[in-house]
């Protein structure tokens, strides 16, 4: 049974006009590669909670590869994606701009930040009158070939923001409790698999403490100029390598709390 504050935090993220958003994705980048990682749950009420693939791979695989994560407002998410598929007619050329022409990250980063203007331009009306916010973010990472890996966080205006070795993850959607985590287990230098396996735990730290976000969980590895996908796994509900990283999670952090001195002051009179 649900706890009444979990019917509260997920009955806040119900948007009666299609399904929410709440969700978390979580995107790496280290000496080695690139982690992403997204959950996949969706919901509109209490009753009606749905999966939906919210971690989106572009590739030619030895030429380039590109992932998108979405949160927010799925339809307004799955709008940006299906113009990005479709591409953007550049008024200068007539060219169909899209995320596998792109010539650099940089400019496919924009042209996602142009299809989010555009979807605001032409839905934004509409979505005021029926008092819907404009909700969206993106995490979008990968390299194309002569170029370095490089990993991207956009926001509803369709401005961004890039990864850097000083603070090597970016996060979109329902991302507090998961970063503690990550903040004090990933460095640049990070393993690429030891940098799964945090991006895992964070997963788990979230899900402990937000039902909004859920399984199954979407992976992808990219190795630094592969140009191709090492890993795109999907990690259902039961899967025993996640339950053991949650069951070792849990107890190590117990006998950390239990190894931990107790504090030494003392009680007043």
């Amino acid at each position: 049974m649900l706890r009444a504050e979990q019917r509260k935090v997920l009955q806040r993220s119900v948007d009666s006009r299609g399904l929410d958003g709440m969700t978390y994705c979580c995107g790496i980048l280290v000496r080695d590669g690139l982690v992403m990682i997204a959950d996949t749950r969706t919901n509109a009420g209490l009753d009606n909670i749905s999966t939906f693939r919210k971690l989106h791979v572009f590739s030619n695989p030895g030429e380039r590869i590109m992932a998108v994560a979405s949160a927010g407002n799925l339809s307004l998410t799955q709008s940006v994606l299906s113009l990005l598929n479709e591409g953007l007619e550049n008024p200068e050329t007539g060219e169909r701009e899209t995320l596998m022409n792109a010539p650099t990250m940089f400019q496919a980063a924009q042209r996602i930040g142009r299809a989010i203007r555009s979807l605001a331009h032409t839905e934004g009306p509409a979505l005021d009158a029926a008092d819907v916010k404009f909700d969206l973010s993106f995490l979008f990472g990968g390299q194309i070939k002569g170029e370095r890996l490089r990993l991207f966080m956009l926001y509803s205006a369709g401005n961004f923001i890039e990864c850097t070795r000083d603070t090597p993850y970016l996060q979109i959607g329902e991302h507090k409790y998961g970063k503690p985590v990550l903040d004090r287990a990933v460095t640049h230098e990070i393993d690429l698999y030891d940098a799964l396996k945090v991006g895992l735990i964070s997963f788990d730290s979230t899900m402990r403490s937000n039902l909004s976000v859920g399984m199954p969980l979407d992976t992808l590895v990219v190795r630094r100029d592969a140009c191709a996908a090492e890993l795109a796994y999907r990690i259902e509900p039961e899967e025993p390598y996640f339950q053991d990283l949650r069951h070792r999670w849990s107890m190590a952090l117990r006998a950390a709390h239990t190894n931990i001195p107790r504090p030494p002051y003392l009680p007043v009179g």
